[in-house]
């Protein structure tokens, strides 16, 4: 009787390959109460599109008076659309035509915004838009009602369908919320079904807090890939905030999932409300207790659990690993990735870690190289 596991045999959803965009520079960076230089912003992105990315956020097109962290955005939007990054990517053998920036528009002011970009020729190619399923978290980021916002998210995307932009539409408190508590997934699947039905491209499925355990996240991603005939549209979206991230991962994948989104270090969370030496606005009140305890999966150790898996992604994970360590001196501290500290997977061995003298007590003893039971157990 065989019992090896086959992980393709039990969970037959569960994918080969998948796509792990990158959000360090919007979700990342968003949660920071410094200023990060658009060079770095830059450098980090583009880096990461060297090293495999082929999905990434750039920045957030809403009020810069409530997020100052992104008063940069068109700048960084245009030079991703400009010459020199384009050169850089053949040099590469990169076509930056297969290449999506997204960037997110809250509300439709702000995708107004990106369609003038897009006219001016250094528009996104994707934009975001976001619903709660608990109405007090989704009116503390988006200041309007649930039924309010679907009519204008319906209107944004006909406006993104004439000049060419995708939308994603996120789904958010999916696994709880940290204003309203308990919420029901049945509404969150039911979400998703009227994202595609205004005309979304695809759907984010977000746990904002770090509400989600892995048994809750693989019955509802298999609620999900029940409902909807395009499974490869669907994206997860985990934050760490109690070490159960990575599990959640892993029911994902079990249940279908191929698309999801990661920071550099493990960066993210709700909006600073205080930048450099000034409190602005963000979205309000911090709902967490200590900032170092929140972010998103980290993307370092998240291409590393993939790896290991046997999954691919594309990713060249010794140059994202070299992003982390720099990316820790940006910020001016320890991020959260356990990989660029202890490192892959030991596969070759250190030998200079070895202890002297076992072959030659080995062949004292009579035994072979190799052999690990004794003679007489044959």
């Amino acid at each position: 009787m065989k019992t090896e596991l086959d992980m393709w045999n039990i969970f037959n959803r569960m994918p080969k390959k998948v796509h792990v965009g990158d959000i360090t520079i919007r979700d990342g960076f968003q949660h920071e109460e410094k200023f990060i230089s658009t060079r770095a912003k830059i450098y980090y992105a583009e880096e990461m599109i060297f090293a495999g990315c082929r999905h990434i956020e750039v920045t957030n097109l809403g009020s810069s008076f409530l997020m100052p962290q992104f008063s940069d955005a068109e700048e960084i939007l245009a030079y991703f659309k400009g010459d020199v990054f384009k050169k850089k990517c053949e040099k590469r053998g990169i076509n930056s035509k297969d290449i999506c920036f997204t960037a997110v528009t809250i509300r439709e002011k702000a995708v107004e915004k990106a369609i003038e970009l897009k006219q001016k020729g250094v528009g996104p190619d994707r934009v975001l838009m976001m619903v709660s399923t608990e109405e007090e978290h989704h009116f503390a980021n988006s200041g309007t009602t649930l039924p309010d916002y679907w009519k204008e998210a319906e209107r944004a995307i006909k406006k993104c369908n004439d000049v060419g932009i995708k939308m994603c539409g996120t789904v958010s408190t999916i696994w709880g919320s940290p204003i309203g508590g308990a919420t029901d997934m049945k509404e969150a699947v039911e979400f998703t079904k009227r994202w595609f039905t205004i005309g979304a491209n695809d759907v984010e499925h977000a746990d904002h807090d770090g509400s989600a355990s892995a048994p809750q996240v693989y019955r509802y991603f298999s609620m999900i890939m029940d409902a909807v005939d395009n499974p490869h549209k669907q994206i997860a979206h985990f934050h760490e905030t109690k070490r159960m991230a990575s599990a959640s991962i892993l029911a994902a994948l079990q249940a279908g999932v191929s698309n999801f989104e990661a920071t550099l270090g493990g960066l993210g969370g709700q909006p600073a409300n205080f930048l450099d030496d000034c409190p602005v606005p963000g979205t309000g009140e911090y709902y967490y207790k200590d900032p170092r305890y929140v972010g998103l999966v980290c993307m370092e150790d998240t291409l590393v659990q993939l790896h290991e898996m046997g999954i691919d992604t594309g990713y060249d994970l010794d140059r994202v690993i070299t992003l982390g360590q720099q990316l820790e001196k940006t910020m001016g501290k320890r991020l959260r990735s356990e990989v660029i500290i202890n490192g892959r997977t030991v596969k070759e061995g250190h030998m200079h870690f070895a202890r002297p003298g076992l072959a030659k007590l080995k062949q004292k003893l009579g035994e072979q190289p190799g052999q690990k039971f004794p003679s007489e157990w044959n």
